[in-house]
């Protein structure tokens, strides 16, 4: 039987690794934290700073007010006001420093679903959409009200065409069941002809959005792999 036993180390080796170490840990990592976050980058030609893309943040959020006003028999007027808070505590030195700001745009889906005479389940799925930002050491925002609106229509002109014109429909066929729907590509998330995320509405009703990772497919509000590896591979065989 053999037997793996653990290699012996000379002192004088060691002193020399731990020395190493040391002069290794040198470096501030606050600084190189925050080096990170600050420097340019590019996605798919575009250059930008900040969190990188792909990368992921969790929050929660306080008990929040919620306004909402019937202004037509489809749309209403809304308004929410809350403090979000950090799952876990951010790394020291990284992100935006204090008094940041952000401009964003929503454009989700809130799936609503009512318990009782008071009490609503409530999920909502979609994208955000940078419009400005402001530095906190600046005083105004870094782009002007007209560039804004210039960039939100760029937006909603491409994912309006997705919607009229780039749905991918899909029906397959898994453990008895038929799961059937379409899926829209997401703006941005093109490279030529070829997609890498989508807008998933499946039985006629929205499931999330699905997205192509290095080791596969993932929909976080679908558990069952293999059923996402099936949509996602029968997405890809008919989005050309």
């Amino acid at each position: 039987m053999a037997v793996l036993t653990k290699p012996k180390t000379s002192r004088k080796r060691a002193t020399a690794g731990r020395a190493s170490l040391k002069k290794a840990g040198k470096h501030n990592p606050t600084k190189d934290i925050a080096a990170s976050y600050n420097n340019y980058k590019v996605f798919n030609g575009q250059q930008y700073s900040g969190m990188k893309v792909g990368a992921t943040h969790k929050w929660f959020y306080d008990k929040g007010e919620w306004k909402e006003t019937k202004i037509t028999p489809d749309l209403w007027r809304i308004s929410f006001s809350v403090t979000k808070r950090r799952a876990g505590k951010a790394p020291k030195g990284s992100g935006a420093p204090v008094g940041t700001g952000y401009h964003w745009y929503i454009v989700a889906h809130q799936i609503v679903k009512k318990l009782n005479a008071n009490d609503y389940t409530t999920d909502l799925i979609g994208l955000k959409y940078k419009l400005s930002h402001m530095r906190a050491t600046k005083k105004s925002w870094n782009i002007k009200t007209p560039t804004q609106r210039n960039h939100l229509i760029a937006f909603l002109k491409e994912w309006l065409s997705q919607l009229e014109n780039g749905s991918v429909p899909f029906d397959v066929e898994y453990d008895g069941k038929n799961y059937k729907g379409e899926a829209v590509p997401i703006p941005g998330t093109c490279e030529g002809k070829i997609c890498h995320m989508f807008d998933i509405t499946m039985n006629d009703e929205h499931v999330g959005i699905m997205r192509l990772l290095k080791h596969g497919w993932k929909l976080d509000q679908i558990k069952d792999q293999k059923l996402v590896d099936a949509i996602g591979n029968d997405i890809s065989s008919k989005h050309k």
